[in-house]
């Protein structure tokens, strides 16, 4: 309904003719017309054609860009100029909002803002944020680098009605730009950019944790950004988020916690079941980042035990595609040479034996190459061959997946070479099958050792100096 009237509206109106009375209005010395024309225009901005909105623009910005007076008048021009433009950054899907961009109108908002009390500082807030969120990167640089950023900064502690998510907003839009994030720390803008992730829209709030992983990467960073309370923040996004924002919140989260201070923190704070509905949800992504962040919350043994009884769960129930998931993250942590073995204490080996027996194809892939891993450890490979194992892995030897095979071969060789148990696997040691994936992984274990060795020999200046590593 309210579509069709604008419709209408726009179909009754002389457009051109409205345009020209505009223009005489403007050029008139009347201010108190002046601020009437410009408000009404802003009235009809949501049916006014693109062409005539485009048209203003050189108007209002002059407007805007008047010298600030002592007059009675309420609105002033500037505030009239200010609400129209905000009117227009929000019409035609952000191409307003560009346009008014290059036309030089941020500088005269950045400028008036310090000025500014009351409704007047709320219309020119209000009007910066739609264009940084309607306008894209370009208004967002201009914002940056005509001291945008330093003004808001400055001026913060006089938001604090409604006026405070706009700023918020703002910043969470600033800190995407890596020419913000390089100045932001000096300039005092972290605390607010750590509130911001914490107020505003979902959107910003995702823009806000976004920044932070970026700024987390940095060692020093880390602290500043933990004792500004960043990780109830990334904890709240990532259970209340839409799936890309658990996305940014849990890589922003993993990189604070990849500091040894801050691992039991994060645990603590209830991430580990967040991560393991990653884990189990539908977004590659997801898994991915679980995993990765399981390697590093696994270094401290009650987290490492925690893990294993989530990842139990899900390899006892009845979602392959999540059990595929969790025998990768087995695979990773075992993999990972910071981490505590807790399995054999568990009945995760147990499971993942049974797993091998009766899993799909690329079920047991995955898990093969779980227990290849885990065949490394001396006690888990105790408790895999208690678990019945050995059996299942020479029978793999007889399949037609090349990498059940070569998972396979690599447990049963870990086991050969362990004198407690290389007895258990005298079958499998004259299989052709064996014996030629053995040579192989032999030769990739002598070239493996061989890099090593080459590397740490090779000093600092030759990889500063030396184009093709550097």
């Amino acid at each position: 309904m309210e579509q069709l009237e604008r419709s209408q509206v726009k179909k009754a109106i002389d457009w051109d003719q409205a345009l020209h009375l505009y223009e005489r209005t403007i050029a008139s010395e009347n201010e108190s017309l002046q601020i009437m024309a410009t408000v009404k225009l802003g009235r009809l901005t949501s049916c006014a054609p693109e062409n005539v909105l485009s048209r203003t623009l050189p108007f209002l910005v002059d407007l805007l860009g008047r010298p600030l007076n002592d007059s009675s008048l309420s609105p002033s021009i500037q505030h009239a100029a200010a609400y129209c433009l905000n009117c227009l950054a929000r019409r035609y899907d952000g191409s307003m909002a560009v346009a008014i961009g290059q036309s030089g109108a941020i500088p005269c908002l950045l400028g008036l803002l310090p000025r500014s009390e009351a409704s007047f500082r709320r219309i020119l807030i209000k009007c910066l944020w739609s264009l940084v969120t309607f306008g894209g990167v370009n208004n967002r640089i201009t914002v940056a680098r005509t001291g945008g950023l330093e003004i808001l900064l400055n001026m913060s502690a006089s938001f604090r009605d409604s006026t405070r998510r706009y700023l918020l907003e703002i910043v969470s839009a600033l800190g995407l730009l890596r020419e913000v994030r390089r100045v932001i720390i000096n300039v005092g803008g972290l605390p607010l950019l750590v509130e911001s992730a914490g107020n505003g829209s979902m959107v910003s709030r995702t823009r806000a944790a976004q920044a932070i992983g970026l700024l987390g990467i940095t060692r020093r960073v880390r602290p500043m950004l933990v004792g500004f309370g960043v990780i109830p923040l990334l904890i709240e996004l990532l259970r209340v988020g839409d799936i890309s924002t658990k996305l940014v919140a849990g890589n922003a989260l993993g990189i604070i916690a990849s500091h040894v201070d801050y691992i039991r923190l994060v645990a603590q704070a209830g991430a580990i079941p967040l991560y393991v509905d990653l884990l189990q949800g539908t977004e590659p992504l997801g898994k991915e980042i679980a995993e990765d962040v399981f390697c590093i919350l696994a270094v401290v043994e009650e987290n490492a035990v925690s893990i294993a009884q989530h990842l139990v769960r899900i390899l006892s129930g009845d979602d392959d595609e999540a059990k595929a998931a969790a025998a990768d993250v087995l695979w990773d942590l075992s993999s990972y040479k910071y981490s505590v073995s807790v399995f054999r204490y568990s009945s995760i080996i147990p499971v993942l034996v049974e797993l091998l027996r009766d899993g799909n194809t690329d079920l047991k892939e995955r898990v093969s190459g779980a227990i290849a891993q885990l065949s490394y450890n001396e006690g888990d490979r105790a408790a895999l061959a208690d678990a019945g194992v050995i059996p299942l892995l020479i029978s793999l030897l007889h399949g037609e997946s090349e990498e059940l095979k070569d998972n396979a071969a690599e447990a049963l060789m870990n086991f050969s070479e362990d004198p407690l148990q290389h007895h258990t696997v005298s079958e499998a040691l004259n299989n052709p099958s064996f014996q030629n994936i053995q040579n192989r992984l032999i030769r990739i274990r002598a070239t493996d050792e061989h890099m090593v060795r080459s590397l740490r020999q090779m000093s600092t200046e030759q990889f500063i100096w030396d184009p093709d590593l550097f």
